[in-house]
């Protein structure tokens, strides 16, 4: 076993190329860092196509064992430097000027894939955040300094070619069970458009009424930055809740004392089971429902709270209404601001909604229960299959 500097191994990386707007539609695949994902895997959904000069691309045209790598973005909770595998076809997709891509020289000695499973090891505990810099809040990734500095331990090619299998079949599992979810999703919306059609055009002619009539409309008891605590109730943030909303780990760091949620609660200032929650700032209209079990606060002015009422809406219909896009241009309509969108409580109040008949909106209820049921099983099944590939990678990488 011997270890190797990671500019040794890789040729010497090449830049990306964005070019000019295709407005003919005849332009080049760009791959972006909107087209990574978590997994390491491409997305090719949204693949952007750009006006450039084919006759300089000769070293631009991805291969299949390109590792591609995000030298500019991120974020402090996503830092740049994720990576990606390339496996589409050949000479047809580039990338853009935001990555570079790295190119293993020995292919005889050195598989490919197995050192990208050793950047993307490297890439989840953070070890490019000391290699990045912040100019006019854009992540930078140094990545001659990265390359220089990083290592990785060789073994023979028979044995890495083995420990890039076991991972493969596991992150394999991982995208299936992640894509299963995907399609419970998407059967959720086609049965929720199924049941209820066209909302924009309300063919049934069902009661139109606002939100503030069916819901109080409120917002969190103020909580000034003096009262927050250490540990305590979580205190939500906008993101804190739209993490808790796509599933996404939840790492709470504000928090207020259990003694200022106690009497929150006894002064009816906390939420109820079934009451909805919307985020009103940045991303707008996103809504989750409290649970029975819930035991959280949130900022006020960027939350609204759908206090319920009566029994005319069921909750289930109303976040999944709120999903649709029809509702989302209508939301995006009314905020204010420019850099940052943001829905005040009397917009949100004066929202119009449809309300079909309570019991086809509670049939929909049990139908989306009853997926949830068979999302919570795949989602076990994800979790264990991803807790299995991460002490795999800490074992090969460390």
């Amino acid at each position: 076993m011997t270890r190797k500097q990671l500019a040794e191994i890789f040729e010497k990386p090449e830049s990306g190329e964005w070019g000019e707007e295709d407005l003919t539609g005849n332009g080049v695949n760009v791959l972006r860092t909107t087209n990574f994902t978590d997994t390491g895997v491409i997305d090719y959904n949204d693949v952007v196509k750009r006006e450039l000069n084919i006759e300089k691309l000769h070293d631009k045209w991805l291969r299949v064992g390109d590792i591609i790598i995000e030298k500019s973005g991120g974020s402090e909770v996503k830092p740049v430097g994720r990576v990606v595998y390339f496996t589409g076809k050949e000479n047809e997709y580039v990338f853009n000027n935001f990555t570079s891509v790295l190119r293993v020289r020995c292919k005889d000695s050195i598989d490919s894939r197995y050192v990208f499973f050793h950047l993307l090891n490297l890439y989840r505990k953070r070890g490019t955040v000391r290699y990045s810099n912040r100019t006019t809040g854009i992540h930078n990734l140094k990545l001659s300094m990265f390359l220089n500095n990083e290592s990785v331990e060789l073994i023979e090619i028979d044995k890495q070619k083995e420990k890039v299998l076991s991972l493969d079949l596991l992150i394999n599992v991982v995208n299936r069970r992640k894509q299963q979810l995907v399609d419970l999703d998407t059967l959720i919306k086609s049965r929720f458009v199924e049941m209820f059609g066209e909302l924009n055009k309300n063919p049934q002619n069902w009661e139109e009424k606002k939100v503030k009539d069916v819901f109080k409309v409120r917002s969190s008891k103020r909580v000034y930055q003096t009262e927050q605590t250490l540990s305590g109730v979580p205190f939500l943030r906008v993101s804190d809740l739209v993490n808790r909303i796509v599933g996404e780990d939840e790492n709470f760091e504000l928090h207020i004392s259990k003694e200022m949620y106690g009497e929150f609660r006894k002064k009816g200032l906390v939420p109820k089971a079934g009451d909805i929650l919307v985020t009103t700032r940045g991303t707008l209209g996103l809504c989750y429902i409290v649970k029975e079990k819930d035991e959280f606060y949130f900022q006020d002015g960027m939350i609204s709270w759908l206090d319920k009422q009566n029994e005319e809406v069921n909750s289930v219909y109303f976040v999944h209404l709120f999903k649709t896009d029809n509702i989302k241009k209508q939301l995006e309509s009314v905020s204010s601001g420019t850099a940052v969108k943001y829905l005040s409580i009397e917009s949100l109040g004066n929202f119009k909604v449809l309300l079909p008949p309570l019991s086809l909106q509670n049939q929909f209820a049990d139908f989306v229960q009853q997926i949830d049921k068979s999302k919570v099983v795949i989602q076990k099944s994800l979790d264990e299959t991803q807790d299995l590939f991460d002490c795999l990678m800490q074992k090969y990488f460390g």
